[in-house]
């Protein structure tokens, strides 16, 4: 299939405007690209989505923004990556001297590692919680480079650890790294903390280029507005790979990073891109057979080998907040389960079914009740079990034909995929091959399931333009940006809005004073026992109505989309609150 070309969609750089939601930081923005996403084909998602993602490669224009290819972030870069380099030298000597190899990275994730399967978006809301972790898992080293990642500039959680940091340079060495400039980072007063996230970095600023770095290119908005699972969650894996496998090439090697070994790595991952969305067709058939079985109550379930699995994983979580979702709406399953996760806490199906991740798990609680409304995808590559691949596809055959599978395979591999002819699609893939192949497939991966995901719960009517207006309201974060979502489609002030939001959450008429005096942790702590608080509220705005007859008004409409429409039509004030 020949290369799509994007160049006739208009507004591509209309957000670097001043004067576009100029209230707004880039990561909160709406997309001018995909204002009418939600109405929009399967076919022409992916195309939108597409459109969206090539924003990420856009050379510098000379605004106020810096790019992913500008100097700045690319000698930034290169200095954290020389950084590395030292420090996996100095491991790498001192483990032959021990002849013994050191752990030399470890991650840290709000929540801990069951935020990886489900949501636990609280957890970021506390600096302190953030610093104690830190120095927890870094206790007795001697040198550390820290990488906080926070796409927004907002997360107190990755606040806190940069600050501990600034506070102990003769260990640690602080990298942020995050897709807005530092005069957007958020402002608001951090829980139980003297700072805000840009006072912190601020102080970063002041030492930058020595003991601190910030990675902060502007990517663009995201395709659904403040969903920093797609383009934030891309840059952010495209610039860490990049930046730790030049330096791992140049420790292990004798030789240097050099800004021309960045640049060609980073390109390579732009022609992941273009690869990937040149089976736009493809992507599009999955994007429409998942929307299909979420709009008839059915379930989507991703099948993955080897290092895909983390991604399906991910993917799959990350709806939970986003749209509302039920974990079992889409789920995720890898092979060996947390035995190829890898992660610090090991095993944790103890917590619960929505814990239970492996093959084994898919085969006892979801095989049984397998129908053709249920879509299952395979994520597997050349370098997988064929034969395990195919034993699992012969079960789900039993059980349903809604089953599709994409391949990764290398230029030159003369095996034939048999199967892709077992499925109802195929997506084959194919590669030059590379020592960082696996990345490719691994990014290529995540694309197509952002698309699946986000296209799937387009069509199910949980999106109203390009705002995820049935997001669940579970930290400081999401509160905020639900107050602006509501602002922005009802035309009405913020305190009306925040008004509105807190009697949704509270399932009340009148505003008590113990409630109006609460914190934000308070109501985010409440509204995370609720279902469809944000669309409660935007009911209520938009017509002007009480709590009751707004949940008849959703009642009789289930789709999100349709009753937000629906109540738009009626309202008096409809065109001047949907243009604002």
């Amino acid at each position: 299939m020949e290369k799509r070309d994007f160049s006739e969609i208009s507004d591509t750089c209309k957000w670097e405007s001043p004067d576009y939601e100029p209230w707004f930081p880039v990561s909160e923005k709406s997309n001018p690209l995909t204002r009418d996403i939600d109405k929009s084909s399967p076919n022409h998602i992916v195309r939108l989505l597409a459109a969206c993602d090539t924003q990420m490669f856009q050379k510098d224009t000379g605004t106020t923004y810096q790019r992913l290819f500008s100097d700045s972030v690319v000698l930034t870069m290169l200095d954290v990556a020389r950084t590395v380099e030292q420090i996996l030298r100095s491991c790498f000597n001192r483990a032959l001297r021990d002849r013994q190899q050191n752990t030399v990275y470890s991650y840290i994730i709000a929540g801990g590692d069951r935020a990886l399967l489900t949501s636990q978006e609280a957890s970021e809301d506390d600096p302190k919680l953030g610093m104690l972790t830190l120095e927890k898992l870094c206790e007795g080293k001697r040198r550390v480079l820290f990488i906080g990642i926070s796409c927004g500039l907002s997360a107190p959680f990755v606040a806190g650890q940069l600050d501990f940091c600034l506070k102990h340079p003769d260990i640690y060495t602080p990298v942020l790294v995050g897709f807005n400039p530092v005069t957007q980072a958020r402002e608001e007063t951090m829980p139980g903390y003297s700072l805000t996230f840009r006072e912190v970095v601020q102080r970063m600023e002041e030492q930058r280029g020595q003991r601190a770095f910030i990675i902060n290119p502007a990517v663009g908005p995201e395709a659904i507005s403040g969903s920093s699972r797609m383009k934030g969650g891309s840059a952010t894996k495209i610039l860490l790979e990049t930046i730790l496998a030049a330096a791992h090439t140049a420790a292990f090697t004798n030789t240097h990073v050099t800004h021309r070994v960045l640049l060609d790595m980073m390109r390579g991952y732009e022609r992941v891109y273009s690869v990937t969305y040149s089976h736009s067709d493809q992507i599009a058939t999955l994007l429409q057979t998942a929307g299909l079985s979420l709009q008839c109550g059915g379930r989507v379930c991703y099948l993955s080998w080897g290092s895909l699995g983390l991604v399906g994983l991910i993917d799959a979580s990350e709806c939970i907040p986003t749209f509302g979702a039920d974990y079992e709406d889409i789920r995720g399953f890898i092979s060996g389960g947390y035995q190829d996760m890898d992660n610090i806490e090991g095993d944790l199906t103890s917590l619960g079914s929505q814990f239970c991740i492996a093959h084994e798990d898919f085969v006892s609680l979801v095989l049984p009740t397998l129908s053709d409304r249920d879509t299952v995808l395979l994520l597997y590559t050349c370098h997988d079990d064929v034969g395990d691949v195919e034993k699992m596809v012969r079960r789900v055959r039993e059980k349903t034909s809604n089953l599709h599978s994409l391949y990764h395979g290398l230029e030159g591999d003369t095996a034939v995929d048999s199967i892709g002819l077992l499925c109802s699609s195929a997506l084959n893939i194919t590669w030059p091959s590379s020592s960082t192949v696996h990345m490719q497939w691994e990014l290529s991966s995540k694309l197509v399931l952002n698309a699946v995901s986000t296209g799937s719960h387009i069509l199910k009517g949980k999106i109203y333009r390009n705002h995820m207006v049935d997001l669940q309201v579970t930290n400081s974060k999401l509160y905020h940006r639900a107050i602006h979502i509501l602002q922005k489609l009802s035309g009405v002030s913020l305190t009306q809005c925040e008004e509105a939001l807190l009697k949704a959450i509270y399932h009340v008429e009148q505003l008590p004073e113990d409630i109006t005096s609460a914190g934000v942790t308070t109501h985010t702590l409440t509204a995370s026992r609720r279902n469809r608080v944000v669309p409660l509220a935007l009911v209520c705005l938009l017509i002007g109505c009480s709590l009751s007859e707004a949940e008849s008004r959703l009642e009789s409409h289930p789709v999100v989309r349709d009753a937000v429409e629906a109540c738009l039509t009626s309202s008096p004030g409809d065109q001047n609150s949907t243009n604002h």
